[in-house]
């Protein structure tokens, strides 16, 4: 859990920096591209939890 908590703090510092250097987001720019790193994150979470 606190693996999660870190790496959401860390794509929140990445955001904000980002956002302060006027750097474009290395996010995708569509919904669906957005939602399938979603997808992804999820389904690691939810591996490392049931495999770990």
């Amino acid at each position: 859990m606190m693996l999660a908590l870190l790496g959401f703090a860390l794509a929140l510092l990445i955001g904000a920096g980002c956002r302060l250097l006027d750097i474009p987001l290395p996010a995708p720019p569509k919904l669906q591209g957005a939602l399938l790193v979603v997808a992804m994150t999820v389904g690691f979470l939810m591996g490392e939890r049931l495999l770990g």
